[in-house]
């Protein structure tokens, strides 16, 4: 069964862009040994779009573009103009190495916050036919309740 999944971001300067993630954005990390660190990433989605050639690409998400566009220039790091697209508001950071990460704040529908789907929600028990309700043993209540009535007579 697969339980998660690992990106991976080639760079120029590995270990700068995993201070980056560290010491920046402060996400949590294991160091997988001899300071290669590994870190935890926020829950994810993947979506395919149809393409002439095979690629991926990795976009973090956030609550609040604007928030965050702001933070990083507190912090002295680049990033670029927004552009509104009509599935997000997209800004990009410029790693320590030069890379750029694409981040953006989703206008779209995410399974991260939506509820489960009748047909992925567990499915309800059947529902006993009334003949057989009928001719079904009394509940523990009614039976103690028929005890009592029988022990006053």
């Amino acid at each position: 069964m697969i339980t998660g999944a690992h990106a991976i971001i080639f760079s120029k300067d590995a270990d700068a862009d995993r201070a980056f993630f560290r010491d920046v954005l402060k996400y949590r990390f294991a160091d997988a040994g001899h300071g290669w660190l590994i870190f935890a990433l926020p829950p994810a989605e993947v979506a395919f779009h149809p393409a002439d050639e095979e690629s991926h690409e990795l976009y973090l998400m956030c609550d609040d573009v604007n928030a965050l566009v702001a933070d990083m220039k507190k912090k002295g790091i680049a990033t670029s103009p927004l552009h509104e697209e009509r599935w997000g508001i997209l800004t990009g950071i410029t790693l320590p190495s030069g890379g750029k990460l694409g981040v953006y704040q989703p206008k779209h529908a995410s399974p991260l916050n939506a509820k489960p789907t009748r047909a992925a929600a567990t499915p309800k028990p059947k529902r006993t036919p009334a003949k057989a309700k009928k001719n079904a043993p009394a509940t523990k209540k009614k039976a103690k309740a028929k005890e009592t009535k029988k022990a006053r007579k």
